[in-house]
């Protein structure tokens, strides 16, 4: 599949996400698959690399295995690639949710399914340090059974993540929360980043994949051009 299919089948996923959610079952699903693409097309952008510089690289490609053929070859060009493309994707992931797909990632690498995925009341115009409130809601087969018995236990919690929420805010001389201003969505948990929004990050992440390609792609073409 290529880096062009990869972050097609990312939107697809997050789509599905934006339908199923806050559905743990489906948006786990969907999510997991939407990880498997991401890291596929990180390493379709090493792929490509190789196959610019003619290292032919053929076993399952990753950082590491590109490092240690460009040190075999002694290539100047891939060298210059490699070192250029470690620095970015250190400086992309630095933010907050860029950071998390990443952790998310090399989690699922490690461990082949993401952590078990929590649903929370937040507010739906967040300000810094804002509280997110889990939903405790009966599950089938890690399945929602009901819209309505998800509403049902959201209004019995809501009053107490309002009074939550609106002390900090009065605090920070920030705007009140009203009812209509929350919403339910699902989060999720990985390493030190707690209480991330699947949804948003996903956002986030498809901006940095279709800058991260096109800014690799460029660097290569310099590379070979002027050396």
């Amino acid at each position: 599949m290529s880096i062009e299919e990869n972050i097609k089948n990312c939107e697809i996923c997050l789509k599905r996400i934006r339908q199923y959610d806050p559905d743990p079952h489906y948006v786990s699903y969907f999510f997991n698959e939407y990880i498997i693409s991401v890291r596929n097309m990180l390493n379709g952008i090493l792929e490509e690399a190789s196959r610019d510089f003619g290292l032919f690289i053929s076993q399952n490609i990753s950082k590491e295995i590109f490092l240690e053929k460009v040190k075999m070859r002694n290539d100047e060009r891939a060298t210059k690639f490699i070192e250029w493309y470690v620095m970015r994707l250190e400086k992309e992931h630095e933010c907050r949710y860029p950071n998390f797909i990443q952790k998310a990632c090399e989690f699922q690498n490690k461990f082949k399914r993401l952590p078990k995925i929590k649903i929370m009341i937040s507010a739906s115009d967040r300000y810094e340090d804002d509280i997110n409130q889990q939903i405790k809601v009966n599950l089938s087969h890690e399945k929602l059974r009901s819209r309505e018995e998800l509403n049902i236990e959201v209004r019995r919690q809501l009053p107490i993540f309002l009074e939550v929420i609106n002390y900090k805010r009065r605090k920070e001389n920030e705007p009140k929360v009203e009812e209509n201003q929350v919403h339910v969505s699902t989060f999720l948990d990985i390493g030190n980043q707690s209480d991330i929004e699947i949804i948003h990050a996903s956002e986030i992440y498809v901006s940095v994949m279709r800058r991260l390609v096109k800014e690799a792609r460029e660097q290569i073409k310099e590379l070979i051009m002027h050396n």
